[in-house]
This record gives structure tokens, sequence and C-alpha cells, in this order.
């Protein structure tokens, strides 16, 4: 088991959420939705198959970060036509989560989303929760002008454009390796991973690093953690 970080919270006064599979539970598989129309535009876009499609989208989301940037990249693809494309799903798997607006509401300080997703499709997802109004703004793959985490220039883009000091902030990610940078700069980082009594489909990769060093805490529960930091007094 991960020995307990000597970074704390208390010093915290501004928390940065990652969107998807963070905010909601890995098992609603909401992303495996935007994963099979990620994989249909590429086979039309490069008129592959099925199959060719999917093993070229996780060999470019693995390389690039998102298999957005290796379309881009390699083949020219225009970013708006894509996004537009791979967020038009279902977000009804998504319900209210009022325990965690709560134990956000109780967080000292500002609450920033920062994704590689899109703005539309992280208020989408914010509404659905029940917890838009707990958010300040939504840093989103347009404005981290289209180059996705973890690259160390989006986080600083983040940070310049919102005014955040990263010594004086918390990162909470499903992505272990989008965590290394935050780390670095002086970010207290919290992985949240499924919570093992729920099917979920990831790529093996995605579910590694839960003992990485740039990983202070790890949790199943983000509501049950959040609600628990005041009752640990790393807050007071």
């Amino acid at each position: 088991m991960k020995q307990p970080s000597l970074r704390g919270f208390g010093h915290v006064d501004t928390w940065v959420f990652d969107l998807d599979n963070t905010l909601y539970p890995h098992h609603l598989n909401l992303w495996q939705q935007v994963d099979g129309r990620i994989r249909d535009f590429v086979a039309a876009w490069l008129k592959v198959t099925p199959e060719e499609a999917f093993r070229i989208q996780k060999d470019y989301y693995k390389r690039y970060g998102t298999t957005m940037r290796g379309m881009m990249t390699e083949h020219g693809v225009s970013a708006d036509d894509y996004l537009a494309y791979v967020h038009a799903i279902d977000h009804s798997p998504l319900e209210a989560n009022p325990a965690m607006g709560a134990a956000i509401a109780q967080l000292p300080g500002r609450k920033l989303i920062l994704t590689n997703g899109s703005v539309a499709h992280a208020g989408k997802v914010l509404e659905r929760l029940g917890i838009h109004h707990h958010f300040e703004a939504v840093f989103d793959i347009v404005a981290a002008e289209l180059e996705p985490k973890p690259a160390a220039q989006t986080y600083q883009r983040f940070l310049t454009l919102h005014g955040v000091n990263p010594a004086k902030a918390a990162m909470f990610e499903d992505l272990a390796r989008n965590l290394a940078v935050p780390h670095q700069l002086g970010m207290t980082t919290v992985l949240v991973v499924p919570d093992g009594s729920q099917e979920v489909v990831r790529e093996d990769w995605e579910l590694e690093g839960r003992d990485a060093v740039h990983v202070d805490y790890v949790t199943e529960d983000l509501t049950g953690f959040l609600a628990g930091l005041n009752a640990r007094d790393r807050l007071a």
C-alpha cells in the first residue's frame, strides 16, 4: 500500500479537478461512448476498418496525450470538427451527486476544472452532476491551444491564465501520468482510481501509477476523500 504523503492540504487555496472518470465514477463508462465515436471518426477520416482505427486511436492517445492531437499532427484534422463529433454522446447515465457538491462546497478557496475535453462537454457533465455552480472556470483543450495534458506547457498556460500558485494548489486526476508535472510544480496530487467493485473499460496503462512518486494520495472514493479532509484536520 502506498505510504501517506508528506504533502497535505492545509495550505491549499485552489482545487483543480480533471473531469472525465474523476468527477464521476469510472464504472459509468461514459467515456466509452466518446471512445467509440473517436474510433468511428478515425475510421471515416482515414478510410480504414474499425479494428485498424481502434489501433491507431490508442496509439495516438498514448503517444500524443489525445487521439485528436495525433490526428491533427499526422493527418491535419480540424479540432473543431473532431470535438463536435466525439462529444456528441448521451450524458443521461450521469446523475446528480449532492454529496459531492457538499464536499466540494466545504473546500476553502477556488475550484477549477482542467480537462482535455471541451467546455461544452464539461458543461453538460457538471450540469448533470449538479455541481457546476461550485466551479469558477473550465480550462479545456481549446484554452490549452490544443496541447493536451500531460504536456508541461498546458499546465503553465492554465496556471498563468487563472493566476494559480501551484505551491498552494491540489490536483485531482484519474491518470497518474497527468499528475507528474503538477507534482513537480509543487501541487499536492490525488489519483482517483476505480473502486474495484464495478467493471471498467480502460487500457492497462491508464490504471498504472498508483505507487508513483508524483502521486501523493490515492482514493477510490473522491466524495468521501473530500468530505474527510476537514475531519482529518488537514484544512484547519
